[in-house]
Order: C-alpha cells, then structure tokens, then sequence
C-alpha cells in the first residue's frame, strides 16, 4: 500500500501493542465498503434500513454508557501543562502513555486491525493535512469514509512524509472509568480507548481538525475554528461568504442550510452550505481570508431535525447514511427520533436507542429517560447528498470570507446583531462569547457559560495564546474580513423569543453583508455599532414592527455592566497569558458603559 518507512514502523509498533488477529488496510473503494457493511449487519454491529425508502442507509446503536463527547476523559498531552493552559484537562505525555499502553495492550485480539488513510481538505490541496486511523471498529471505518477524504490517494499525497496525524482507537471493553480521548500535539498523535461513540472516535474530526489542528494552525501561520461557512447568492449570481461560530444549541446547522424567506427566495436571493461545523481558514494571495471544510460529510444531531426546522439537512440523511441511536420503526424498517414528525412508530414496532421495545405513549417530554431516540443521537451524511451544497465544496482555494460572525443565547445581554470596531476589538467579542441555560419552568435565567469562538472543549492549546494567535492573524491580513456578534435569542418580559429566527436569519445576514460593503449606516454605541432599525428588512413578518427592530437591536446597559464581573472571573480563569490587549478592551468597555 506505501513504501513510507514512517508509516509502516508505526503501525507495526501499534499492532505488536493491540496484538489484532489481521490487518486490514482501508482504500476508499464502494466494494471494500459494501463488504464491510455487510459484515456489520452479520454481527448486529448495524441494521440494514429499508432500501426503498432509505437507499443506503443503516441503523447501529451504542453501549449505553457511550453516547456522546467526554470533555472530561479529553487530555491535552503537552511536556509543560501550561502549553494545555486552565481550560484543558492536561496529563503528562509520558505518564499518559505509559497508561493507556496498559488498556491497549492486547486489545484487538481476536478483532481486525483496519487502516483507514484520510485526508482533512482536498488531497494535494494547499489546505489540506492527512491522517491515518488505526481502528478495530468498523462503524469508524464506515463513518470514516463518509466524513473525511479515505483511500490510497492520501498515500501517494503523503509519499514518504513523517508528518502524518497519527490515530489510535480501540474500542476495548467500552470502560467508561477507563475511557480516555488524549491528544499530543507536539507529537502529531491522537489516542483514544474505551469508547466506541462518534465524537470521541471519529479522530478526523473534533480531536483532528480542530485541537490538533488549531495547534499546527498557530504553528504554521492559519486557523482552524469550530464554524459554519455559507454562501449568500445575489439576484445579480454573486456570492458572499461568511464564517459563523455558535455555541450548542444556538442553530449552527439550521443556520449553515437555511433556505431564504419567500420575498428573497422570489427576488432570486440563493444560500448554499459549504460547511455546518468546521472552518480552516488561511491568508490567500489577494490579501483576504479565504475558508475551506476539511470535512466531506455531516455529523448532526437528529432529535429535531425536521421538515420546518431544517429541510435541507434532513432530505441529505435520506439517503447513504448511518443512523446512530435513534428509533427503529420495524413495521416498515425505517427510523424514527423526537421531533421528526408526530407519527412515532406505535407500540409493537418501536425499539428504541438501547435496543428495547419502546411505547410512545409513555413519552412525556420532560423526562429524558422516556425518549425513544438518545437526545444526542445522531445521522452521519455525505455532504454530496445536502440539495443546497455549494458548488464551492470541492473548491481546492477555499472560499474568501467577507464577514465572520459569533453567536450566543441571551435572553437580555446581546442585540440581534452588532458589529465590532475592528479586528482586535472582533477578537475581544469573539472571546466573551457566551450562552445562557434558562430553567424555562420558572422561567429563571440560569448559568452563563463562557465559550470563546465556541471554541472552549477544542482548543489544541492554552485559550490565552489562541486569542493571542487570533491577535496576531489580524495584523497579517492586509484584507480582513468584519467581525459581529448575533443574538436569536432576545426575549421579552414573558420569557417568549422577540426574533422569529430559522430562515429570517437571513435578514440579519443581508444587513451584515452590507456593512461590509459599506452600503449602509449604522449606529456607535458602547459595545460596538448597532443597525438603523429600518435598515432591517421586516417586509412579510406579521408580528415584527420597527420598534420591534428598535427593542431587539437596543444595548442593554445594565445587562452588559452585570456582565463584566463574570468577563473578568473567566480571562482570570483563562490565566495569565490572556493578551493585555483584551484586557485594554474589557477596561475601555467598562469605561463606555460608564
């Protein structure tokens, strides 16, 4: 398969440790992968879906201790534990090991060895950065070939190269006390034992293209960051590009596929997903920032993914897709999750995500413990499959961005969308980014979660020197994209959203777009500049007024003067490497709120 010496010494030092009964190494081919699947199914590993209605598609469940992201079995592996800073969990690299070598050794006896060589970004590509997977599951594999670039292309990319991401994982025994995703940057290594679940395995992905690779980023001179990239298409067949970070739970992906209000989709206005959750970002020849998905698939949460909330991304899982965790409805073989439509599979032929007969009738909402689907449950997509993906996808320079926008849930702090004063100053609103959890029963605002660029469980390395590398990528682009913040979330007095949101977002956009373009005025206020209310298109919102606008894009004072305490706890949490020109922009908002 490859002459590198580097490659083959590894991964004959990895099987002499997990002692496999075979190797197998992965080349991308539709035959290889058809066998594999079949396999599956043979051992109940996956269900094979009804093909009529879901060509292609699959059903597989994970242990029940091991359904979604650990943050807290999740290491930073760096010589000196400051590199890892006080957001990361950090372990000594050879202490560490020392001790997941113990929970390797002897791992896949009896099991296959599968090689999986992927590329993160087009292969041969300026952007893109290769990996091997060695894996003994095969729903990585398959998973694998759907989210990354996988075959022996990659190889002859690589040619006899060192610098390779090197990934380990072994499903083991599924020990959740012994579940470890550990990550070595100075080292290029991944490691990741006792689970099995998407995001902890998966190892192109979180621990890869983002904390990995926003080490290398820093290195290296360009970004990786946890956001979506859309292009906004002009009656005119013009396109403008945008980068967007959010939190969870903040309409990411709605965001990323969103299909325009029926007046701009009549004018002929157009937006196309090139990608729903990861963006590696560098410097192109003509000065601006050019963006690209090192992804080739999506990797969504399924409970109230629907035919209203997102069209887009559920017509992509309708075909040659893995559904994990979800509902089996075996009175037609399909698949079933809350919030998909309220037709769930009656009782009789419903099992559900532990693989239990479930009863919808007993489903009360409030109670996780009922659901038929795990409320992280998931669908594993090709991005070929998404109706409105940009002909950009495959693009082998990316896609320039005029605009980069963070995003929180605020019932009162943020306004709908505001625009900072400049790059250092973006950067300062990009890492007091924030959201909030609301006790909707008492209708109580709860705990405000700091998450810089939404960024906080993938930083490769400590916060203060990523916004210092943030910092310092703005002083190298000669052409910079502007920076805002957006809040869907604003709620009146009873708690109730003022925004309408999904496809309305796209109003926000157009006037983002056209403050980047300089075509329209806006207002300076202490946190930035806010727009002219009627400068927000509200034509066809029954329940949206000017002063609607006006309320929504207001600057709550003293919401934001209660916020600087908390800002403050966080950049002291984040330690003493928090640059001092966000700490003069913290003392200058302060100073403005008055």
């Amino acid at each position: 398969m490859t002459q590198n010496k580097h490659v083959l010494s590894w991964i004959d030092e990895m099987a002499a440790l997990t002692q496999p009964d075979k190797i197998v190494w992965i080349d991308g081919t539709e035959e290889q992968a058809e066998a594999l699947r079949a396999e599956a199914c043979s051992t109940g590993e996956m269900i094979k879906l009804n093909q009529e209605k879901l060509p292609g598609c699959y059903l597989h469940r994970t242990a029940v201790n091991d359904v979604a992201r650990v943050e807290g079995r999740t290491f930073i592996c760096t010589s000196k534990k400051e590199d890892a800073g006080n957001i990361n969990n950090w372990m000594d690299p050879q202490e560490c090991y020392e001790k997941l070598s113990k929970l390797y050794r002897g791992s896949m006896k009896g099991r296959t060895m599968y090689v999986i060589p992927y590329s993160m970004g087009i292969v041969g590509s300026d952007f893109a950065k290769y990996g091997i997977e060695l894996t003994d599951s095969i729903y990585v594999v398959l998973n694998m070939l759907i989210m990354t670039r996988v075959g022996l292309n990659v190889l002859e990319a690589l040619g006899d190269d060192a610098g390779f991401i090197k990934g380990l994982h072994a499903k083991a025994d599924l020990d959740e006390e012994n579940r470890y995703i550990c990550h070595f940057p100075e080292d290029n290594t991944i490691w990741s034992v006792n689970s099995g679940y998407g995001g902890n395995v998966l190892l192109g992905k979180k621990c890869f293209a983002l904390r990995i690779a926003s080490f290398l980023g820093r290195l290296e001179g360009w970004m990786a960051e946890h956001m979506l990239i859309l292009g906004v298409e002009y009656p005119n067949g013009e396109v403008k590009y945008i980068s967007a970070a959010f939190p969870s739970a903040c309409g990411k992906t709605n965001l990323a596929m969103l299909i325009p209000p029926e007046i701009y989709q009549k004018q002929g206005y157009k937006v196309w997903c090139v990608g729903d959750d990861i963006a590696w970002l560098r410097i192109g020849k003509d000065g601006r920032l050019w963006a690209v998905n090192p992804e080739n698939g999506f990797f969504g949460v399924a409970p109230g993914t629907n035919e209203k909330s997102n069209p887009n991304a559920l017509h992509t899982t309708m075909k040659d897709t893995i559904f994990t965790n979800v509902v089996h409805n075996t009175a037609d073989n399909t698949v079933w999750w809350e919030g998909l439509d309220n037709n769930p599979p009656q009782p009789g032929n419903a099992i559900d995500w532990k693989g239990n007969p479930w009863d919808c009738t007993k489903y009360d909402k409030k109670d996780k413990s009922t659901c038929g689907a795990h409320p992280n449950s998931r669908f594993t997509a090709k991005a070929i499959n998404c109706p409105c993906l940009s002909s950009e996808f495959d693009s082998l320079a990316g896609v320039p961005i005029s605009a980069i926008v963070f995003g929180g849930r605020r019932a009162k702090t943020a306004p709908l969308v505001y625009q900072s004063t400049g790059w250092q100053n973006g950067t300062f609103v990009g890492s007091i980014m924030a959201s909030e959890t609301t006790a909707a029963a008492a209708g109580a605002v709860g705990v405000v979660r700091r998450d810089p660029m939404a960024m906080r469980p993938f930083v490769g390395y400590n916060m203060g020197d990523y916004f210092k590398h943030w910092l310092d990528m703005g002083k190298k682009i000669p052409n910079a994209p502007q920076i805002f913040h957006v809040n869907w979330f604003r709620t009146d007095d009873d708690g109730n959203f003022i925004w309408p949101g999904f496809g309305d977002n796209m109003r926000v956009l157009l006037w983002i777009l056209a403050r980047c373009e300089g075509k329209v005025d806006a207002v300076k206020t202490a946190i930035g500049y806010v727009p002219k209310a009627e400068d927000i298109n509200i034509e066809g919102l029954d329940d949206v007024t000017i002063d609607t606008i006006r309320e929504l894009v207001s600057v709550d004072t003293e919401s934001w003067k209660a916020d600087i305490d908390n800002i403050k706890e966080f950049y002291n949490l984040v330690g003493d490497r928090v640059p001092a020109e966000l700490w003069e922009e913290l003392a200058g908002l302060e100073e403005r709120l008055g």
